[in-house]
């Protein structure tokens, strides 16, 4: 979903505890250092609408939703966020870095609930109807993923609090997503941070081409 304005539209994916935020927040420092325009967003979140809903989807017992109920309120939250954050930062030019979009949705409520990626696939291409230009995909060992996930123990634990085994189905998920879309590169996130946001921004630079060499 490139811009009018020519910006680019990256999104980082992982399941929880895979580094995905850090390494969202270096990229846009490394970005800004090069001068390179850039905004860093997230979801649920980046617009007040969908912060108000993210409160809502991630924190309390993991029971508390249903996945369908939950598809509804992620997109609600997407849209917001596109129409408030995400489009007009593209249209000013800027390199959009969000830390998880709709892959995550596909992942968590989609496939590792129940078999409703044909909804989630639906309602995105009704409501939403866009696509990263680049996902960067931060691939973790599951229980590597769940430790580092709850040793930072916060009020935002819904989907930690499912267990090893709901991470470790929404990681295939991930890698079987990734093997079908040519807009993914897999980064693995088992190392350590500085190696891994070499890669990331290697990946991102590499994307960019003669505009990051401009600037």
């Amino acid at each position: 979903m490139s811009g009018p304005g020519g910006g680019v539209f990256v999104s980082l994916e992982g399941i929880d505890g895979s580094g995905k935020s850090t390494q969202a927040r270096r990229l846009a420092e490394a970005l800004t250092t090069r001068n390179i325009p850039c905004l860093l967003t997230r979801e649920p979140g980046g617009s007040r609408g969908a912060e108000e809903i993210r409160r809502l989807v991630l924190e309390g017992d993991p029971d508390r939703w249903s996945a369908e109920t939950e598809i509804l309120l992620f997109t609600a939250a997407r849209r917001d966020h596109l129409e408030k954050t995400i489009r007009p930062a593209l249209a000013r030019g800027e390199v959009v870095i969000t830390d998880r979009f709709a892959d995550s949705t596909r992942i968590f409520q989609g496939i590792t609930r129940g078999d409703l990626a044909g909804t989630v696939d639906a309602l995105h291409d009704l409501m939403i109807g866009v696509e990263p230009d680049l996902t960067l995909l931060i691939d973790i060992d599951p229980a590597l993923g769940l430790h580092r996930a709850t040793a930072r123990a916060g009020a935002e634990m819904r989907f930690e609090d499912m267990g090893l085994a709901f991470q470790t189905r929404a990681r295939q998920g991930f890698l079987d997503l990734a093997a079908h879309h040519a807009r993914f590169w897999i980064i693995d996130g088992a190392r350590g941070a500085d190696l891994v946001a070499a890669d990331v921004l290697q990946a991102v630079l590499h994307h960019l081409g003669p505009r990051a060499a401009d600037v």
